[in-house]
């Protein structure tokens, strides 16, 4: 039988190996963290984290560093993010078809990173005309050979997506008009709104969307009504929600009841 001392003991290390998992989440976001962020965002000592990071450098998942921990992981192998990496292909291609037919010759459109933006980039590359906005530099040298004009988002360099995010980026959405923004998320939820796996792209994300007149989130049905890490909302910011057909009925009708236009495929 569990003693009461024991079970205690099981409910801390389960926390421990959440803390852990949420922190190795972080760091895939973000290529990199330092002891003294996640100190903050977990609310531990910074003992406690380099605690956590040496576990995890144990298993092989982060190289620990002064004052922090970056991500293992080979830099060609993720300069070829695609589909593939991310599971649901197949419903993101679909995805992608249908978020193709709202794009016409001459709109301005603003590309968010993604495995399912990824693959509306290559539903567009038959399309001429356009002028497009991408936070991914993936997505950019993929449009490079149209004959559109495709403008990279400056800023800092996220591993293991390749796409960039930071202030610099945000500045350059200052003045920028777009016919549509296709955005990206890690989850979503009728009371949470929108969520990713870390804060680094939500000023970004909110800088997208306010510089679109229509915004389109592109989600599987894998991501709605989950809520990850970093909550952002903007719920009512959204006007259509493309994702496939497997979304549960009932959420689909709390989020049409919340005003947006869903459609599945």
């Amino acid at each position: 039988m569990f003693t009461f001392l024991s079970t205690i003991a099981i409910i801390k290390y389960m926390i421990k190996n959440q803390r852990q998992q949420q922190i190795l989440d972080l760091i895939k976001e973000n290529g990199s963290c330092t002891v003294q962020n996640l100190s903050t965002i977990f609310n531990v000592s910074e003992p406690t984290i380099r605690s956590d990071l040496r576990i995890l450098d144990k298993y092989g998942y982060i190289t620990r560093q002064h004052g922090g921990a970056f991500l293992r992981t080979n830099s060609l192998k993720a300069f070829s993010f695609n589909l593939e990496d991310r599971g649901h292909n197949e419903e993101k291609k679909r995805i992608a078809k249908k978020a193709c037919e709202l794009i016409h010759s001459g709109d301005n459109i603003i590309l968010d990173s993604g495995s399912t933006t990824t693959a509306l980039a290559q539903e567009i590359m038959e399309l001429n005309n356009l002028e497009i906005l991408t936070n991914s530099i993936n997505i950019g040298f993929q449009l490079a050979s149209t004959s559109n004009h495709v403008v990279i988002i400056g800023g800092e360099i996220k591993n293991p997506t390749i796409s960039l995010t930071g202030s610099l980026g945000i500045s350059m959405l200052n003045g920028v008009y777009a016919d549509y923004l296709f955005l990206a998320t890690g989850g979503i939820d009728v009371e949470k709104g929108l969520s990713l796996p870390s804060f680094s792209d939500v000023e970004l994300k909110k800088a997208m969307i306010e510089s679109a007149n229509k915004v389109v989130l592109l989600a599987d049905s894998s991501k709605i009504g989950k809520v990850k890490f970093a909550t952002m909302g903007c719920l009512d910011k959204i006007d259509i929600l493309i994702t496939d057909n497997n979304v549960d009925k009932n959420i689909k009708k709390e989020l049409e009841k919340k005003g947006l236009k869903v459609i599945t495929c």
